[in-house]
């Protein structure tokens, strides 16, 4: 079961698959969080330690040294597989950045909505612009507009006041 190279290639392949089969086709997600065990912490603690304590080469150049922290941080992996047992066919996608994962699951409503046989919101990704006709309102261009849209009329004292300067 190989991944997928982006998000937006697993949504684009689960959409065309639900479309085709929307009975029989499964989406999984799984969140995992991976605590480090106690020995990877200290072999990290201990690369780190001796990397402090390496003089500095002058012909390199210099970048900051990851925290200590960072050995006892957790991982966390998220793992989207689009499955279909009629034809064999399973999408995968995994990702371990957080701002990606809001919009994975996001799309996952959207892609319910093949499944479900409702019809395609505007909120589409994979639809292009000008396929979801929207039409801006024409303003009409009157004498009393001045440059700014706004009616000479409509305007009553409330302008900006000039700043008086320091004494």
């Amino acid at each position: 079961m190989p991944y997928l190279e982006t998000s937006a290639e697993w949504y684009e392949q689960s959409s065309l698959l639900l479309k085709a089969r929307p009975t029989t086709t499964h989406i999984t997600s799984k969140y995992t969080v991976l605590k480090p065990n106690a020995r990877k912490i200290k072999k990290n603690t201990k690369y780190l330690e001796k990397r402090a304590a390496r003089p500095a080469d002058s012909s390199r150049p210099t970048s900051e040294a990851p925290a200590v922290d960072s050995a006892l941080e957790p991982k966390a992996t998220f793992v989207l597989k689009t499955y279909d047992p009629a034809s064999g066919t399973c999408l995968q996608y995994q990702t371990t950045k957080a701002a990606e994962v809001g919009r994975l699951i996001g799309s996952l409503g959207r892609l319910g909505r093949h499944q479900a046989a409702l019809p395609e919101g505007m909120e589409d990704l994979g639809a292009p612009a000008e396929a979801a006709a929207v039409s801006t309102p024409k303003v009409k261009v009157e004498e009393d507009v001045k440059m700014g849209g706004v009616p000479a009329e409509s305007k009553a004292g409330g302008g900006k006041k000039k700043k008086k300067g320091k004494k």
